[in-house]
């Protein structure tokens, strides 16, 4: 069966030109031409572009076009560890929420010391103990997300446990997939009154509510990559 653009754009809602474009970075099949000289869009190539649409949301798109453009040259397994990353990632990630949400429903950051009790702490101790590189905490003080004091005697930064309650909420979100939905959530975070516990709370389950929703749509985009191989017959 052969289609039209304006068929396959109709059918999954999106322009012509987006269609041009996936083909022009090779992350689907190059199409044949008609005697006109428009393009003839094939079922397999419905089933490419309905595979970026699916696994785009969950993986992003970045990770979606080298998954594809190495289901194109059959690197079935090459493909699938790309995928397998990307969800080993967000569990981790989801881990982390809830036990921020853990934390912050305790009201007790003393695991951050090993259960020393230390009202500041240097960006070094910081960094080794949620695992976040310095250069990263600098970057969102930088920018605004958070705000580190600094230390009278040498001008170091330093943290209280009401400023390390945002790093882990960024923490939690870092490698997150791009969307509105995670900037809304990274700027709720960075204007957060550091001393208001209730709101870091809503702001902790909001963000596992939303790892969760990409957990599902990895899922979906998972069934998409599926398919397109069943129909490439490059798995069982």
């Amino acid at each position: 069966m052969n289609l039209r653009p304006i068929d396959i754009a109709t059918k999954l809602n999106i322009s012509t030109s987006a269609l041009r474009n996936y083909e022009a970075q090779g992350i689907v099949p190059p199409t044949k031409r008609s005697a006109s000289g428009y393009r003839i869009y094939t079922v397999e190539h419905i089933a490419y572009f309905e595979c970026i649409q699916a696994m785009a949301p969950g993986f992003g798109m970045d990770v979606t076009k080298d998954v594809l453009r190495k289901i194109q040259s059959e690197e079935v397994d090459t493909a699938l560890r790309l995928v397998n990353q990307v969800q080993a990632n967000l569990y981790r990630d989801i881990i982390l929420a809830e036990e921020t949400i853990h934390v912050l429903a305790s009201n007790e950051l003393n695991f951050l010391n090993s259960g020393r009790s230390k009202e500041w702490m240097t960006i070094g101790e910081v960094s080794a103990a949620t695992n976040i590189p310095s250069s990263t905490i600098r970057y969102w003080d930088k920018i605004g997300l958070i705000t580190s004091s600094r230390d009278s005697r040498n001008r170091y930064r330093i943290f209280n446990q009401s400023q390390i309650r945002k790093i882990l909420l960024l923490r939690t979100l870092r490698p997150a997939v791009y969307s509105y939905d995670l900037v809304g959530l990274k700027q709720a975070i960075g204007a957060m009154d550091h001393n208001d516990l209730e709101h870091a709370k809503k702001i902790a389950q909001d963000s596992l509510a939303y790892l969760n929703n990409i957990n599902q749509e990895q899922l979906r985009g998972g069934y998409y990559l599926y398919r397109l191989c069943r129909l490439l017959d490059l798995i069982d």
